[in-house]
């Protein structure tokens, strides 16, 4: 272990700065900080994982980070070895916000290997802790900064976790919380994975891509990445796609129910969910009120249904 010098704050549950998320949860009573909390970190999203991370974890873990951190999430990890460090640097690496909750004083930085880290996450966002500075990491504070890393986000993917983890222990809290759960699938002939593909046995909603995170959020953050992802410009479409021939399906003069749609475009729903996502993100189509979906003018009236 080491110290790391700099300024910390300390919010309590009345301060305007506290985390609108984890009020709502019965919140530790104070929270020290170094860096800064945004109102923006409202749209948050954990990523954790196995400390004993494989490169396939790593790379996933990173590459999420990173898509959703570049439409405006904040990326929420536990700052230790493997998937959470991943999930920090992807984030940090795409320009965007990571909070790092601790298990330790705020100003004790562990893994020591993760020093590099520090004032990037404090310039970019901020490291938390819930300890009094100078607690060292013990085993038994993990549980309690668990439950307080799942408050602070909206769900929490997996990505890699063996049967007894403290991953499953966030996913349990975020459960237990209201919050969505997601994983990773893994191999099945893999130790590492054995606990992500056992929440997905129990019904966690499966991840291959940032969209199928950013479909299960609210509707009010869904539209606030939209919104993000349209004034970047709108992504071109591949030709044969399954976005391109959905939104070939579309018109921008009738609206069409999603079943109706994915009957015409012969897509399974799974796929035809992420790939209306994606054209929503892009600025293509818009979804009306009873399932029904709309393309938007110009831009897609070049690539109707022929």
């Amino acid at each position: 272990m080491t110290s790391t010098p700099g300024a910390i704050t300390r919010l309590t549950e009345g301060d305007a700065d506290y985390p609108v998320l984890l009020r709502e949860v019965e919140p530790p009573p104070a929270l020290d900080v170094h860096g800064a909390l945004v109102e923006d970190d409202a749209l948050a999203i954990a990523i954790v994982g196995s400390r004993r991370a494989t490169p396939y974890g790593v790379e996933v873990a990173e590459g999420l980070a990173a898509e959703l951190a570049a439409r405006g999430v904040t990326i929420v990890s536990g700052f230790a070895r493997g998937i959470d460090t991943a999930a920090h640097r992807g984030a940090l690496g795409a320009g965007g916000r990571t909070l790092a909750v601790l298990g330790c004083g705020v100003d004790v930085v562990y893994p020591p290997e993760n020093a590099p880290l520090v004032a990037q996450i404090a310039a970019r966002g901020a490291l938390v802790s819930q300890f009094p500075p100078g607690t060292p990491p013990v085993p038994y504070n993990f549980p309690a900064r668990n439950r307080t890393l799942a408050g602070l986000a909206l769900g929490v993917v997996v990505v890699e976790a063996a049967e007894r983890s403290g991953a499953l222990i966030t996913a349990g809290y975020a459960g237990d919380l209201g919050r969505e759960v997601f994983a990773v699938p893994g191999r099945i002939t893999s130790a590492s994975s054995r606990g992500a593909n056992g929440l997905l046995q129990d019904g966690a909603k499966l991840v291959q891509h940032w969209m199928d995170v950013v479909s299960e959020l609210p509707d009010r953050w869904r539209r606030a990445i939209l919104d993000t992802a349209t004034t970047a410009g709108a992504p071109a479409l591949l030709a044969g796609s399954d976005e391109e021939r959905m939104l070939r399906g579309l018109s921008v003069d009738e609206p069409q129910h999603i079943e109706r749609l994915m009957a015409r475009v012969e897509l399974p729903a799974a796929r035809a969910s992420a790939a209306l996502t994606a054209l929503e993100l892009g600025g293509f189509i818009r979804q009306l009120a009873g399932q029904r979906w709309i393309a938007i003018g110009a831009r897609a009236r070049r690539t109707e249904w022929r």
